[in-house]
């Protein structure tokens, strides 16, 4: 059994490829799922998320009671409507939408499997794909993780997570690899130069 799925991100910009063709900041997928229906806890959150950050050598995510609260409000706002329709709030934003009984963590997976069209070199997506929900993801100075998912009165469900702070600037890549990985001199392994966040703060791009 499938269900159908749209997946939408937000955030102050994205990388040049996975920007769509007028500038929104949203973008559509379509696509079948297996259904799951228990995966819907604090740290089947992390754990999704974490996974996709420790592959890349960036450090994890904490939940936020704050951040989560922000995701349960929104997600409370979309109960008539079930739309995918961004907060415009002050976070990093996936939101997601199925027909039926989408979790968490398969949510957080579709986000995730955006990372086989994603080129790091590059710093954007494969011709036609997108790439923002998985660099919002493990986007190194995103620290603190918020999410929430609600039955909607039409019977799909909502997803949200939000991340602060917030990722995908314009220029600068979600996480930065040794040099000798990127050579393949340290195979097997991918060593991060993380970037302090209080000192590298990007800076808003229009």
């Amino acid at each position: 059994m499938g269900i159908a799925w749209i997946t939408a991100f937000k955030s102050i910009s994205f990388p040049a490829s996975c920007n769509t063709p007028l500038a929104l900041l949203c973008l559509f997928g379509l696509t079948l799922l297996h259904l799951s229906f228990a995966q819907d806890t604090q740290q089947d959150y992390l754990k999704a998320h974490n996974d996709a950050r420790a592959a890349v050598g960036v450090g994890p995510l904490t939940w936020d009671d704050k951040v989560a609260a922000y995701a349960g409000d929104y997600a409370n706002k979309r109960l008539g409507d079930c739309k995918l329709v961004h907060s415009d709030g002050s976070y990093g934003e996936n939101i997601a939408w199925g027909s039926a009984g989408l979790s968490g963590m398969a949510a957080v997976k579709m986000w995730v499997d955006e990372k086989k069209s994603y080129n790091y070199n590059s710093n954007s997506s494969a011709a036609g794909a997108v790439c923002g929900h998985y660099t919002q993801v493990v986007w190194r100075n995103s620290v603190r993780l918020g999410c929430a998912k609600v039955r909607c009165n039409s019977g799909g469900t909502f997803i949200t997570c939000n991340y602060d702070p917030r990722g995908n600037y314009a220029g600068q890549k979600p996480y930065s690899v040794d040099p000798l990985v990127k050579l393949g001199l340290l195979e097997g392994f991918q060593i991060v130069r993380r970037l302090d966040v209080g000192n590298s703060m990007p800076q808003h791009t229009k």
